[in-house]
């Protein structure tokens, strides 16, 4: 399987943008994908905003297996750190993460008053990968189209101060991703679900990844959606991926037959699934899986 490696030079150059503006925002917003919260989190986040309020968003919550959601919202909480899932394309879910930012800076607000300043706004720093949707989410937060959308990676390209009202002034920041993939799970993670753009790597791989992924966590949404009986659904994955392909009348068309299970899945086609699981995580973390 080939390496994947991708960090465009204004990436480089966002990563010193956002350091030189964190002294003039209150709190770092960090959208990830909610199928993927660990591989859509830029590694090198915590040494960028160091003890600064922080709150993640896991988006896109509708793709993704409610019951790791759920844990995973509870193990990134913590200390001066929130988590919280949605749907930036629902205005309920977005309504609640409103109220959730009020409550957490609901204290930074108190202690202005005490001193004395009225009406000013929280500067909320939002930041996050390539294609975790943070420009739907912005657009939704702020009931304008100020951020670009698009469903690719890479579309934001510059920052931006946006005025929601007089309680949160937000700072758009291009998406940001590490100069060299360390793991290639992760790489394959991204690949899969649209964090890295479809030029930079080879279908095929990223399809077997899936299925090997789908096999092993959701056995049963290959057959379920496929023309493939459930007892044919096994290793060695090459085969299974040239039985998938003939049974969608591609015949030997295996480039094209890996695009359509790669979209399948990120258009939630395939079912509600989770890539980063949360019991690996708790493992490697040592935390206390909950009952």
């Amino acid at each position: 399987m080939a390496h994947i490696q991708w960090y465009p030079g204004h990436m480089a150059k966002a990563k010193k943008e956002v350091q030189s503006q964190l002294s003039a925002v209150d709190i770092v917003l960090e959208i990830r994908d909610a199928r993927i919260p660990t591989a859509s989190m830029n590694p090198m986040l915590d040494e960028i905003i160091k003890n600064k309020r922080h709150m993640i968003v896991l988006n896109k919550q509708d793709l993704a297996d409610p019951q790791q959601t759920k844990e995973w919202v509870k193990a990134l909480s913590g200390e001066n750190k929130l988590a919280i899932a949605l749907d930036s394309k629902k205005l309920g879910d977005m309504k609640i993460f409103r109220q959730a930012l009020k409550d957490f800076t609901q204290d930074i607000q108190d202690k202005w008053r005490n001193k004395g300043i009225l009406h000013k706004s929280i500067r909320v720093m939002v930041i996050g990968i390539p294609n975790v949707g943070k420009s739907t989410f912005i657009n939704q937060f702020t009931k304008q189209k100020k951020a670009q959308v698009g469903n690719k990676p890479g579309v934001t390209k510059g920052q931006q101060w946006i005025k929601i009202d007089k309680d949160f002034e937000l700072l758009d920041t291009p998406g940001i991703l590490w100069p060299k993939f360390e793991d290639q799970e992760v790489a394959d993670k991204l690949a899969l679900t649209g964090g890295i753009k479809d030029t930079h790597f080879y279908k095929d791989d990223v399809a077997l990844f899936a299925l090997e992924f789908f096999l092993h966590h959701y056995p049963d949404a290959i057959s379920n959606h496929y023309p493939i009986n459930a007892e044919d659904v096994h290793p060695p994955y090459p085969d299974l991926l040239m039985a998938l392909t003939k049974r969608m009348g591609m015949l030997e068309d295996y480039d094209r037959a890996s695009d359509k299970i790669i979209r399948d899945y990120r258009d939630g086609k395939l079912g509600r699934m989770t890539l980063d699981r949360i019991e690996e995580y708790q493992i490697s973390e040592n935390i206390e899986v909950s009952d």
